[in-house]
Order: C-alpha cells, then sequence, then structure tokens
C-alpha cells in the first residue's frame, strides 16, 4: 500500500521560514494562498486561511502530488506534509 492510499495527511506551513514566493500557490492553490502580509497560508475546504501557528489543514487525496511537490520546491524549507494519525512528517524539511 502506498502512502497515497492509505493514510490520511495533513499539511502545514512554518511562516517563520515562508519566503513569499508563492510556489506553493503554483502547485496547489487549492491549499495554499498568500494573505495581504506575504506570507503563504494553508487553507481549508472553506476557502478561509489558517493562521494560527501550525494550524494545519488535510490534504486531499488527489492534490497530494502537488502538495508534495510545493513542498520539495520550497525555497523556506516551510511546508510539512505530516501523517495525521501520529503526526510523523512523511514530506517536508523534518522528513525522515
Amino acid at each position: 500500500m502506498s502512502n497515497e492510499t492509505a493514510e490520511a495527511l495533513e499539511v502545514w506551513i512554518d511562516q517563520d521560514l515562508c519566503t513569499g514566493d508563492g510556489i506553493c500557490v503554483q502547485y496547489a492553490p487549492e491549499v495554499f494562498e498568500l494573505d495581504i502580509d506575504g506570507l503563504a497560508y494553508v487553507k481549508g475546504d472553506d476557502d478561509e486561511l489558517r493562521q494560527a501557528p501550525g494550524a494545519t489543514v488535510p490534504v486531499p487525496v488527489a492534490l497530494l502530488r502537488d502538495v508534495v511537490d510545493s513542498a520539495k520546491e520550497c525555497p523556506g524549507d516551510c511546508i510539512h506534509v505530516r501523517r495525521s494519525a501520529d503526526r510523523v512528517e512523511v514530506y517536508g524539511p523534518d522528513a525522515e
């Protein structure tokens, strides 16, 4: 079984490291958005930005590849994708 189908994943952004390049928004505008402060935030199904530090949103399975690519390409290394069940990072700067 692959990670894509087996596990629920969530994503969050460390705004302290965000460079505001917007690469994540280009990859997955359904999940990421730049706010007026110039930093990227995750957003939920309701299109509301999650601005609390460490706030997460679920990663839609259909967008997993785009979210993973944005984490890999992020110049600030600030996008964290982790398993919802045990909060272990699977993609991003702290992934093992």
